[in-house]
């Protein structure tokens, strides 16, 4: 495996993580993930997939968590985040994959969904979360090779433990700071005194410029040359094209409006680490919150749900440490993305990965202490 973050002494931020420094660290929280690989009919590379994140385990529609969504840049496309906005509740996994691909992972949610409700007569409904970033110069993203099958795939194998990163899944085909880009996840948790409660991070890094790139606070960006940049041909759009969504969990109990306050700290992560100024990328952020075990359950319950629920919450007295958690979360799971991604090429493309001595270089010509 190639090196963390941490692997090379880089300790983003002030927290600690916890012990996979991954959004698994959440308890219940699992991630799998599909990889399309292959050559079209017509002569072009396909390297795609998809991504799937389980709040908790069994059926998400029958044990939902209360959630929040914030948009950034809205330069985008997603499923579902309505009902959110609308009820605060996440009554699905999420998936993450490419922008054409976006419908076919919401129909294979639904008809997964499906299977594991029990033939009781009664009327079900689902609106999955799916979020999507462009791979369009690294997969052929027009020839739609993303299947249900794929998506049953991810979903089947989606476990806890540590969180496979880089060029996998819905990450497969994306570039972040004109490098390889991809999936990348990290984790913060809070002592005891501050309730004890974890913020995972998981991220599909598509955006950025490579003179922004920032690493704990340095500006190694501007010591990487780009003359390897896949976006100096003129033929292509300008640099940082591209997109990252961004999604958090924690297990504290947080409320619905708490859990878009939380999903709103995405944004000073991305900032962080040098992105967020792009007109032409598409961040959209989702967190969810599974501190409370007894969250109403989906409208389709009806006239039997008890009148009220007696639920927790995080008194906003102590939220600030969630919210720096989830920045700092957000901030090293871009760099370890980043870390994790090998050189790519497909269709006439090639793609620089950002190896560890590019990088201690970088940070040793930023000035960073100890850095060589």
């Amino acid at each position: 495996m190639k090196p963390r973050a941490r692997d090379l002494n880089i300790r983003i931020g002030q927290l600690q993580p916890g012990p996979l420094n991954a959004i698994t660290d959440v308890p219940g929280v699992r991630v799998g993930h599909s990889n399309v690989r292959g050559r079209s009919a017509g002569g072009r590379d396909i390297c795609t997939g998809v991504t799937v994140i389980e709040p908790r385990r069994g059926s998400t529609n029958q044990q939902p968590c209360f959630a929040g969504v914030h948009v950034l840049n809205g330069n985008g496309d997603a499923t579902g985040l309505e009902w959110i906005r609308e009820a605060g509740l996440l009554t699905s996994p999420i998936a993450f994959t490419n922008t054409h691909s976006l419908g076919v992972v919401r129909d294979a949610l639904i008809a997964l969904d499906r299977q594991q409700q029990p033939d009781d007569g009664r009327l079900y409904w689902n609106m999955p979360v799916v979020l999507e970033t462009f791979d369009g110069l690294l997969n052929d993203i027009n020839g739609f090779h993303v299947k249900p099958e794929h998506v049953a795939e991810a979903l089947g194998c989606a476990h806890d433990g540590a969180v496979e990163e880089g060029a996998v899944g819905g990450g497969s085909g994306m570039i972040c700071h004109e490098f390889k880009g991809g999936i990348g996840s990290a984790s913060r948790r809070l002592n005891s005194a501050q309730g004890g409660w974890t913020v995972g991070a998981i991220v599909q890094a598509n955006h950025g410029i490579r003179s922004e790139l920032r690493v704990d606070g340095y500006p190694v960006g501007r010591y990487m040359e780009q003359v390897d940049s896949p976006f100096l041909r003129a033929a292509l759009p300008h640099p940082g094209m591209g997109s990252i969504v961004v999604c958090l969990a924690t297990d504290a109990p947080l409320l619905p409006h708490q859990c878009t306050r939380l999903a709103q700290r995405a944004s000073l992560g991305l900032a962080r680490s040098g992105g967020g100024n792009e007109d032409h990328s598409g961040d959209i952020f989702i967190a969810f919150a599974t501190g409370n075990d007894h969250v109403p359950p989906a409208a389709y319950e009806g006239k039997g749900a008890p009148t009220c629920d007696g639920l927790r919450m995080v008194n906003n007295d102590h939220i600030s440490e969630l919210f720096l958690a989830a920045t700092e979360a957000v901030e090293e799971a871009i760099i370890n993305a980043l870390l994790a991604s090998d050189s790519t090429a497909g269709n006439g493309h090639s793609v620089p990965g950002l190896d560890k001595d590019t990088l201690l270089a970088a940070l040793a010509k930023a000035g960073r202490p100890g850095a060589r």
